[in-house]
């Protein structure tokens, strides 16, 4: 397992995110709770106004997951992501079964085009299929693999100038010129409604506080990686292990300090 971005993780708990989540219905409350976890701030809007509002005075960042896709849910996204590039914030897309239905698929496609994102992130079908590939899905799972997307991930990250973030068995970030995998976690994970559009806000509050949104997607993907693993070591079914998932970020997070500069004084 690649080891921590221990000083960006303590950075989130000491500046407190503000994420606005434009996400699915599904996922609000863990996702919800998933930032609290980890220190950061929750914001659930559904009105463009409110969203366009809080965008302009509080919000560090934004978050867009079209999950349970509505014309109105698009127009109030469309509000949102241009708000926040006006206003210089970064905004993460969360692509959910794009390629699988028409009008996700051409909101997703015409927001990249406009208003190019921080971050993308993914599983592979959803990034196949977002780069203009096949790809192949079972509603919002995948059966393609992170390896055969990675290519895909690669030409998406340089047409966009996005990081892109393919979460699997084993997580890819790439922004097109280097490319990190994170090899951990656990298939528990994946029995947990919310736990991968809960990653993309919390890439989208590290994203407001990374030197870069590779750095956001790498530390991200080693955040999930190390609390699936830990949670899995003390819960055995979904039930207990959404709330030891929760339990561990906010251990994780806690247990992170930055990193010190040395004090030593050098011989003139």
């Amino acid at each position: 397992m690649t080891n921590l971005d221990s000083s960006l993780i303590y950075r989130l708990r000491t500046d407190r995110p503000l994420v606005l989540c434009l996400t699915n219905g599904v996922v609000r409350n863990f996702t919800a709770n998933l930032l609290l976890a980890a220190h950061a701030v929750p914001a659930m809007l559904e009105d463009a106004k409110e969203a366009e509002e809080m965008l302009q005075t509080c919000a560090n960042a934004l978050l867009v997951n079209v999950g349970t896709y509505s014309q109105a849910q698009a127009d109030v996204m469309r509000t949102a992501v241009a708000t926040a590039l006006t206003h210089s914030l970064p905004w993460v897309l969360d692509p959910v079964a794009v390629g699988l239905l028409s009008p996700r698929t051409t909101l997703c496609h015409e927001l990249i085009a406009l208003y190019p994102p921080t971050l993308i992130r993914g599983n592979a079908s959803e990034i196949l299929a977002l780069a203009g590939h096949s790809a192949l899905a079972r509603g919002p799972e995948t059966t393609d693999t992170c390896e055969v997307a990675l290519p895909a991930a690669q030409a998406l990250a340089q047409a966009t100038g996005a990081a892109v973030l393919i979460t699997g068995p084993t997580d890819y970030a790439t922004d097109g010129v280097q490319t990190h995998a994170v090899i951990g976690g656990h298939e528990m994970m994946t029995r947990v409604t919310g736990v991968g559009c809960a990653m993309g806000a919390l890439a989208a509050a590290l994203c407001s506080i990374a030197d870069s949104a590779l750095q956001a997607a790498v530390a991200c993907s080693q955040l999930f990686s190390l609390a699936g693993t830990q949670a899995a070591s003390r819960a055995s079914n979904p039930g207990s292990f959404a709330a030891a998932f929760l339990d561990a970020v906010d251990n994780c997070v806690l247990d992170a300090i930055p990193v010190q500069l040395s004090s030593e004084v050098k011989p003139s």
